[in-house]
């Protein structure tokens, strides 16, 4: 089966396993995290088709066409594949950050969504954008500020 991933397909093996398994175990793709395995937590999210998905509740075989998008798909890379630059909210979160960080690629996914379908968003659709994605140490509000400031970051470029 073939999948999109970061813009570029990939064939793999195992179609009835979850996404998120695909993207560790076959290709390597470890920015994704495995957080509750039942789509409740929010670290295995990724952009499906645009929107945030948790990867953990669907299977390969269910992607189908539509172009995924992980944490190693966000930042601009050169021609030899090294990062030449951040992508804004990955470098608002590199400026603003979390205490453990094991929430972020989901809340970096969730972010880099919200700011493509508004570009500035006021504090309350932050925290209502971010509100599916746990974060166990409880750092809300810095999770909020790395968000604002990828607003910011994304009007300079």
């Amino acid at each position: 089966m073939r999948l999109l991933i970061n813009g570029r397909h990939h064939e793999i093996e195992h179609g009835d396993e979850p996404l998120l398994w695909v993207l560790r175990d076959e290709l390597g793709l470890t920015g994704t995290r495995y957080g509750c395995g039942v789509g409740i937590c929010g670290c295995c999210t990724v952009l499906l088709a645009g929107r945030p998905t948790r990867s953990c509740q669907l299977t390969a075989a269910e992607v189908g066409e539509r172009p995924v998008v992980t944490l190693e798909g966000l930042a601009e890379r050169g021609p030899d594949g090294k990062v030449v630059a951040l992508h804004p909210v990955q470098q608002a979160f590199v400026e603003t950050p979390l205490q453990c960080g094991w929430c972020l690629p989901g809340h970096v996914m969730t972010a880099v969504a919200l700011l493509a379908r508004d570009p500035d968003p006021d504090e309350a659709t932050i925290a209502e954008a971010a509100s599916p994605n746990l974060c166990r140490c409880g750092g809300y509000n810095t999770i909020k500020a790395a968000v604002a400031r990828a607003a910011e970051l994304a009007r300079e470029a």
